[in-house]
């Protein structure tokens, strides 16, 4: 090999370490944003899902929650996620405590939002069944750990720090309706639908 390719092959190689090493690093210690914490990788059903993505629920300086999505395997549109079988997850990360009040109506508007009007009516006694779980929380403090959990077969499994929280709502439909609310065509925040679609947080 001549002295100039050599340099090049080198060159090269040097370049992609650096472009694999964040990857790599990312991949290893996970993601941390806003003082939490995100593992890498979750299982769920027997499957073992990635971290597909991070972002921040914010209203100018006031900032919610943080949020991870954990699939399959990667997706960079929400037609990717919904298309995607097998298990998936939100994470939702607490920062401030919330009235279980203003979660269900937060959750209400997103789906109504997003979901066409022709679909709500097949939605509305499951909704119903998802505020009569969560009304007895009263409220979600500030450092809880929220995921809205999809299992084939069974459907929409809510924890709260780890611990099942009612019966599971069935439907795909159902779970896509949830995820609508942060990935739909009008998300509850643009800058976390993006983030939990893998763009860099910031």
């Amino acid at each position: 090999m001549s002295l100039r390719r050599r340099t090049l092959f080198l060159a090269g190689a040097l370049a992609l370490s650096v472009l694999a090493g964040p990857v790599a690093h990312a991949a290893d210690k996970g993601t941390r944003i806003e003082g939490v914490s995100f593992e890498p990788r979750a299982q769920l059903a027997g499957s073992s899902l990635q971290l597909n993505g991070v972002g921040v629920r914010a209203v100018a300086w006031f900032k919610g929650y943080a949020a991870g999505l954990y699939l399959g395997q990667r997706a960079q549109t929400p037609e990717q996620v919904q298309a995607m079988a097998g298990p998936k997850r939100l994470q939702m990360r607490m920062l401030v405590d919330v009235p279980v009040g203003e979660f269900v109506k937060a959750f209400h508007k997103g789906i109504e939002r997003n979901t066409p009007e022709s679909g709500h009516a097949a939605l509305a006694e499951r909704m119903a069944d998802f505020d009569r779980l969560l009304q007895p929380l009263g409220k979600v403090r500030k450092g809880d750990s929220v995921n809205l959990d999809f299992v084939p077969g069974t459907g929409m499994v809510f924890t709260l720090n780890g611990r099942r929280v009612g019966a599971p709502i069935a439907g795909d439909d159902f779970y896509d309706a949830l995820l609508g609310i942060f990935l739909g065509p009008k998300p509850v925040d643009d800058k976390l639908k993006a983030g939990l679609l893998g763009a860099a947080a910031t």
